[in-house]
């Protein structure tokens, strides 16, 4: 089995409001895609970010200006108009778990994605909120990030935690640490193993300035050490993403020894063999 959950239906553009994108014309777009590259589990995932019940756990003021759109109307499209799994992926806000938790919990998701975009207010892969015009020692901002992903791990609000080493996304564009990074690798996947949660090998990192998938390769050893669970996914926000790069991926999981992955039904995982 194949799978791409990390899918959003809409682009990250301005002007992509709800009403033109969440339709059943829409989503069968994305399902031809993953249908022709042999995908059988697909599911989509907006960004909390774009829902206005979010702002009753953070004001940032990208969220401010984002959250426009209704989560229930959400849920229910995907639910009555799509064959799609119905997930959410759901920035970790430090201090704000328990008002995450309760937007989370009345709602009928089949899974939910972790993330970690934010250090404070600052951003590690948003040009205009760029944690490196504040922040110009890598190993600490690093430091930070890998810290911030074990908290969200150990959390228990999260199913899957996507593109796990994103603070990477910039490539040579921004400073990277020297020496041996499994050093900020170690603490995370050992909060991860413990937490049971699954970690997503995503194709978007291909789509980047950094150019490979995340997470690192080091970074997924130390994991399938771990016997963490593998979710596969694209990350895609348009239909010509849907399981990009996966004969990459492929390659990268058959290395490492995976032969398994996660698939989820309303909040309940189950592995599957891969193939």
């Amino acid at each position: 089995m194949l799978t791409d959950y990390h899918v959003h239906l809409r682009p990250d553009d301005p002007d992509t409001p709800a009403q033109r994108y969440f339709t059943a014309a829409n989503a069968e777009r994305f399902r031809t895609v993953a249908e022709e590259r042999g995908i059988a589990e697909l599911g989509v995932s907006e960004h909390i970010h774009r829902f206005r019940s979010a702002l009753d756990i953070w004001t940032h003021p990208f969220w401010r200006e984002q959250a426009v759109d209704d989560l229930e109307a959400y849920c229910e499209y995907v639910r009555e108009e799509t064959d799609l799994k119905l997930g959410i992926e759901a920035d970790f806000i430090p201090g704000r778990e328990d008002r995450l938790a309760n937007l989370l919990d009345a709602h009928p998701f089949d899974y939910v994605i972790g993330s970690v975009h934010f250090l404070g207010d600052d951003a590690v892969d948003h040009a205009d909120y760029d944690i490196w015009e504040r922040a110009g020692d890598p190993d600490r901002v690093w430091r930070r990030y890998f810290n911030t992903l074990s908290q969200a791990a150990l959390s228990g609000l999260f199913d899957i935690l996507a593109h796990p080493d994103l603070v990477k996304r910039w490539g040579h564009g921004r400073p990277r640490p020297d020496g041996d990074l499994r050093r900020f690798y170690e603490p995370a996947v050992e909060a991860i193993v413990e937490a049971g949660v699954a970690v997503e090998v995503s194709t978007a990192g291909l789509r980047k300035p950094v150019g490979e998938l995340y997470p690192a390769p080091a970074f997924l050893e130390l994991c399938v050490e771990g016997a963490t669970p593998i979710a596969l996914s694209s990350d895609a926000h348009v239909p010509a993403d849907v399981g990009s790069g996966y004969d990459h991926a492929l390659a990268e999981l058959e290395r490492v020894g995976v032969n398994e992955l996660c698939v989820f039904e309303r909040r309940s995982r189950q592995l599957e063999p891969l193939g």
